[in-house]
């Protein structure tokens, strides 16, 4: 698979709007950069995973669909990891 440098860019950017936007929203704080990237581009994922189950499109770019797919796909992740570490 290839990926060119705006893709990859374009993940980045993706991943910290919405990973900034699900952390303030479940833990009312952000998670810093990196982990802000790293839970936005999971997020995107999971969003992708939950909306395609529902017969909708996934995260498909930088454009406000995507940042909302992605940041709810980050809340749910965050809200799962939340419930399993308290359960731990």
């Amino acid at each position: 698979m290839h990926y060119d440098s705006m893709h990859v860019i374009s993940w980045i950017v993706l991943g910290l709007i919405s990973g900034f936007i699900a952390a303030k929203i479940v833990n009312h704080k952000g998670e810093g950069v990196i982990l802000d990237i790293l839970l936005g581009i999971i997020g995107a994922f999971v969003g992708t995973w939950v909306f395609g189950k529902m017969g909708m499109h996934g995260a498909n770019g930088v454009n406000l669909y995507s940042i909302m797919v992605s940041a709810i796909g980050a809340i749910l992740f965050l809200v799962i990891y939340h419930g399993i570490r308290r359960a731990l």
